[in-house]
């Protein structure tokens, strides 16, 4: 069978939005592929990938030393198979997927941006192949405004390349989630029955983050709050070392869970009774999928603007809206959703109702179809 669509995606284990985004398009009469670039076959997204019968091609990546072997591995495949569009995902999969797939006479060479500033702040060398990838694909695809603008502003990409898709979410499936799932993870991670409020955090540990902000601000909570309960999840990054250091000075051990990784999302955010994602500036953010996942899953949250927040995220309207790296205004936002039922009730439901209207998973299936002109 011929496939019309390649995926190459590197260094990812377990991904709904390329489940949601796989079963969508087979829904729609296109019929994906996967190339897949691990350092092990026994993923998560290769389990769900092989189980609904998608074919999936592992090539194993271990660093840089793999990129002649796997450089090849690609070109050949994608000579062979010649599909009419190859659409790559994060950065190995991207420099080696774009540049096979030129030297294969693939006509169509999609990559989606999933970083903004990121590498003209922590890694300015970097950018040179940023700038490589946006010569070598004939269109990317922007995830937010603010992806857009840095495209186009910043590193000088013709508007005719870049095309503003939001990221699409199964929203029924983070709506609907039962009491029994959210008490499996509670269990799953020891976070105490009795524990109030519960803050969480899902993010990983690096600067960008802004975690470091977060710990002081919920060692001020504490002090209302004796039963309060810290919850970091996807806890492991380069900044980890400052985050321990951190909640050993602020907090006592039984007031916080590291969780480094829990498959069932849904569930985990219902554990929170608010909920904290607060980047360091504003551009630094590409997305930030869990701005969505938060108000999707009915949970008041405290902000700053970064990402797709500029997109559609209102001070007191959908969220506590804070200034960047301000832990006392992160106390603030909290306590406000914790004591402010009016207000509680008001974010829960705008947030699910804008929600719904900009990130519906056929919203983006829409535009994808179209970008595939397939």
């Amino acid at each position: 069978m011929k496939h019309q669509v390649v995926y190459i995606i590197s260094d990812i284990h377990k991904s709904l939005a390329f489940e949601w985004t796989a079963l969508g398009l087979r829904a729609r009469g296109i019929e994906p592929a996967f190339i897949l670039l691990n350092s092990s076959p026994h993923t998560a997204l290769q389990a769900f990938l092989q189980a609904h019968r998608f074919q999936v091609t592992h090539y194993p990546l271990h660093g840089k030393k793999s990129y002649p072997r796997l450089w090849w591995q690609l070109f050949f495949y994608l000579h062979r198979h010649r599909p009419l569009v190859v659409h790559t995902h994060l950065f190995d999969a991207s420099l080696l997927g774009l540049s096979a797939a030129k030297a294969a006479g693939i006509r169509q060479r999609i990559y989606t941006r999933h970083h903004s500033t990121f590498h003209h702040e922590y890694f300015p060398r970097a950018v040179w192949y940023d700038r490589l990838l946006n010569a070598l694909a004939t269109d990317i695809v922007a995830i937010s405004r603010n992806v857009e603008e840095v495209l186009c502003a910043m590193e000088k990409v013709p508007k005719r390349k870049v095309h503003l898709i939001h990221h699409g979410f199964d929203l029924q499936s983070l709506a609907h989630c039962s009491q029994e799932r959210v008490e499996a993870v509670r269990r799953r991670h020891g976070i105490p029955a009795d524990a109030f409020p519960v803050i969480g955090v899902i993010a990983r540990y690096i600067h960008l983050k802004g975690i470091q902000y977060i710990i002081p601000a919920f060692a001020q909570l504490h002090q209302q709050y004796p039963q309060a309960h810290l919850v970091l999840a996807n806890a492991r990054g380069d900044y980890a070392a400052t985050i321990h250091r951190l909640l050993q000075k602020h907090l006592p051990s039984k007031n916080y869970t590291e969780i480094p990784f829990e498959e069932d999302l849904a569930a985990l955010y219902r554990l929170f009774h608010v909920y904290v994602h607060v980047p360091v500036n504003a551009r630094i953010e590409a997305f930030g999928q869990t701005y969505v996942e938060a108000l999707a899953c009915g949970i008041p949250s405290v902000f700053t603007l970064s990402g797709i927040a500029h997109d559609f995220i209102v001070h007191e309207e959908n969220a506590w809206v804070v200034p960047y790296r301000n832990h006392e205004a992160i106390t603030e936002g909290m306590h406000r959703l914790l004591t402010d039922q009016v207000l509680r009730q008001k974010v829960i439901e705008n947030g699910q109702k804008k929600v719904a209207e900009l990130f519906d998973l056929g919203l983006m299936l829409d535009r994808l179809q179209a970008l595939y002109r397939l």
